[in-house]
């Protein structure tokens, strides 16, 4: 999954509006963003092999230290400690808890799409349930999740609905041509792309969500 992870950013949001969105953009894809730089290093491997899913071309065939259940909770654990240090609040610990739940999504999202290569532990008991077998329900599930988050998100006062709605429109094209484009270059190619998407995204949320607000809004005349 790719855009569609954004949407629990979203729904987290309306969960404690006090967390900023670029926080929960980067929360919801941390494993990816821990695993790009793995494959650049070498850490973890990816093949590019084209017609291995019908949607997605990338052979994840060992990439335990982002992506195992494990992984995963080790991640979420540690993105609630460093949340819970830096979060300038008297009680941190409930978004903190928020922050870790969206890190953690990560792993139960990719679970519905992804072939059997998300570990358990190490690299073995692999899992997966393979929408990504099946494009149209694939993309129909990434739009769902994403717009299905706006929609909580936007009965957050202070929300922005169009230019955030316009956002997600972008991601959902860029979603579209990652489904149905060409495959990357190669493995690196894919990694760096993966990182600076996700940086981004990040950098488009923080913009649209700390532009000055205008009378209307700031009085409180639409939420």
């Amino acid at each position: 999954m790719f855009v569609g992870h954004y949407g629990v950013s979203f729904a987290a949001k309306k969960c404690d509006p006090e967390i900023p969105l670029w926080i929960l953009f980067v929360a919801v894809q941390l494993l990816d963003v821990a695993w790009a730089p793995f494959v650049l290093l070498g850490i973890e491997k990816v093949r590019i092999v084209p017609g291995i899913t019908a949607s997605n071309p990338l052979d994840l065939y060992y990439m335990p230290y982002t992506h195992s259940l494990v992984a995963a909770l080790v991640w979420s654990g540690a993105a609630f400690a460093l949340y819970a240090l830096i979060a300038r609040r008297k009680q941190p610990g409930g978004a903190a808890l928020i922050v870790a739940a969206a890190v953690f999504s990560h792993w139960i999202l990719d679970l519905a799409v992804h072939r059997p290569d998300l570990p358990l532990y190490d690299n073995a008991a692999k899992v997966g349930l393979g929408l990504w077998n099946f494009p149209a329900p694939a993309f129909a599930l990434e739009a769902l999740v994403l717009f299905g988050g706006m929609a909580v998100f936007f009965r957050t006062r202070g929300a922005r609905p169009v230019p955030t709605l316009a956002f997600g429109l972008a991601m959902l094209a860029i979603q579209a041509y990652v489904f149905f484009g060409p495959p990357p270059s190669s493995d690196k190619a894919a990694a760096v792309t993966a990182l600076v998407s996700y940086v981004l995204f990040a950098a488009v949320i923080r913009w649209i969500e700390g532009r000055p607000r205008s009378p209307l809004a700031a009085a409180g005349a639409y939420p």
